[in-house]
This record gives C-alpha cells, sequence and structure tokens, in this order.
C-alpha cells in the first residue's frame, strides 16, 4: 500500500464506519496519546524500565500503526498530501545533513 492509498482508505473508512473525523485538536490529542503507548512499550522493551504483570505481549507494530492512522486523519484533515511532504522531507534532510552525519565523530 502506497502513502496515498493509505490515505485514501483511512479516509473511506472514516466517511463509512467512523461517521466523521474527530475534530483537528482532538485527533492531536488522540495522536499524543497514541504516541506516549509507544514509547511506554519502547521503554520496558528496550530500555531500563520492566513491564508490569499482563504488560509482557504489548505489541509495538500495533502502537505504530495507530500512531500512522492518527496521522493520516490528522493530514486528510488538513490537505497534507503525505507522499508529496515525504518527498520535500527527503529532499531538506538531503541538503542540510549531506555531510553532517558523515561528519559526526559520535556516529564513527
Amino acid at each position: 500500500m502506497t502513502i496515498n492509498e493509505a490515505q485514501q482508505r483511512v479516509d473511506e473508512w472514516i466517511k463509512t464506519v467512523g461517521v466523521r473525523y474527530f475534530n483537528e485538536l482532538t485527533n492531536m490529542a488522540i495522536l499524543t496519546e497514541e504516541v506516549g503507548e509507544l514509547a511506554r512499550i519502547m521503554s520496558r522493551k528496550y530500555g531500563e524500565q520492566s513491564f508490569k504483570e499482563g504488560e509482557e505481549k504489548a505489541d509495538p507494530a500495533d502502537e505504530m500503526a495507530d500512531v500512522l492512522w492518527v496521522l493520516i486523519c490528522l493530514a486528510n484533515q488538513t490537505g497534507v498530501n503525505l507522499t508529496e511532504a515525504l518527498e520535500k522531507n527527503f529532499e531538506k534532510k538531503s541538503l542540510r545533513d549531506k555531510d553532517r552525519h558523515q561528519n559526526n565523530k559520535k556516529l564513527q
């Protein structure tokens, strides 16, 4: 699935199953919540914190998909073409950082 197809599929799902989009501010709060849920899993799986009993089966892939879903909702609501935005971001990073990481002694 392309990013554009994902935007279309989310839009279709919202309009047929979800009734309507939550407003942008609500979706921003939901995005923050979903990122927090992902952070909780990552800090326990890869960091120093431990899972509480019953949390061990938490799925980072599912949380990443939740983050992506809400981000796509926000893009759709605000008229952002994520494919174009990502292409522009690649260009920006390629120009700005073309030598920066190569010359970073911390990454050697």
